[in-house]
């Protein structure tokens, strides 16, 4: 069995509790559908409001999805502005380390997607190739690293559009995630280094059981920051987030991670070793809590408690200059 997205379901699936929260949720989507409908039908077009942010913490409706991504993530604006630059990059001189890099992750990125087999008809690894060869070269400093190839493949199945797919990447890693790829993965160490102090104010006991088995963060939680949950909380929930990130920037990572955290918190304070803490946080991804995105969704708003940016930003600088003279 595939899922709409062609991702095939494994093997343990429990089919059961997904129909009853599927039926369930497909009310959902239909009153949202046609609220949806009747704001893009409107004449002032999608800009920031509280109404807007409303809507999309509560779900875009997957027919507006690319379209609403685009336009709230800036990438559409840019796309315009930057008429044929993404053939150009295309055309353009190659670098062959990186083609190399790119080409040697096409068969590890979603093998088990019906849509990115070399049998597909049409197959999306040649467009999943293009994506990142083309923002590998608009982004010389970050060129192309492991993850990105997950990233831009979950934009391509949603958006359906190599351009529009680079765009989105660009806003992605060039704006919403502050410094995630690039070769010393500043960005990416400092967030998780981030959510340790936000674990330490909003769940306590945790952090002291991750201190007292001396558990790095990086080891439960690196995935979720480079992948942004896909592989690791079903698709439909990744999605709902994603809608969210475009939206609001990276603090929803934080307020996901946090609540996955706090709704577990007993569960994961029962681990009495190294091992078990991880395998833990690897159990605290999957179930029904996660595959419920509709709740799960109002769950991040209220859990985790106030989160400001201001807050994170903070933290960020706190964290960042505590690795920097750590060299």
């Amino acid at each position: 069995m595939v899922d709409p997205y062609g991702f095939e379901r494994p093997e343990d699936f429990d089919y059961a509790s997904y129909e009853a929260f599927f039926s369930r949720y497909l009310v959902v989507l239909t009153r949202r559908a046609i609220k949806w409908s009747k704001l893009l039908k409107g004449n002032n077009g999608i800009q920031k409001s509280l109404k807007v942010k409303r809507y999309i913490r509560k779900g875009i409706p997957n027919e507006h999805r690319a379209l609403i991504w685009m336009i709230v993530s800036g990438a559409q604006a840019n796309m315009e502005q930057n008429p044929g630059y993404y053939h150009r990059l295309l055309e353009g001189e190659k670098n062959d380390k990186l083609v190399e890099a790119i080409k040697t992750d096409m068969n590890r990125t979603f093998p088990d997607n019906v849509k990115f087999r070399k049998t597909a008809d049409p197959c999306l690894q040649h467009v999943l190739y293009n994506v990142l060869v083309a923002y590998g070269h608009h982004n010389k400093a970050v060129g192309y690293c492991q993850g990105m190839n997950f990233i831009a493949g979950y934009l391509i199945l949603i958006t359906k559009n190599e351009e529009e797919s680079f765009w989105l990447l660009d806003a992605l890693i060039g704006r919403i995630l502050p410094d995630y790829y690039s070769p010393v993965m500043l960005g990416l160490k400092t967030d998780q280094e981030v959510l340790g102090e936000l674990v330490k104010m909003k769940v306590p006991a945790v952090a002291e059981l991750m201190e007292r088995h001396g558990v790095m963060w990086t080891l439960v939680v690196s995935r979720w920051f480079i992948c942004l949950f896909i592989d690791i909380l079903p698709v439909e929930t990744v999605l709902r987030i994603w809608d969210c990130l475009f939206y609001e920037g990276s603090k929803i990572i934080f307020r996901v991670a946090l609540t996955l955290i706090k709704q577990h918190q007993a569960f994961i304070l029962e681990a009495t070793n190294f091992p078990d803490i991880c395998d833990k946080f690897k159990q605290i991804t999957k179930g029904t809590f996660v595959t419920e995105c509709h709740s799960f969704m109002q769950k991040i708003f209220t859990d985790p408690g106030t989160l400001s940016m201001a807050t994170i930003n903070k933290l960020r600088e706190t964290c960042r200059e505590r690795l920097l003279s750590q060299g």
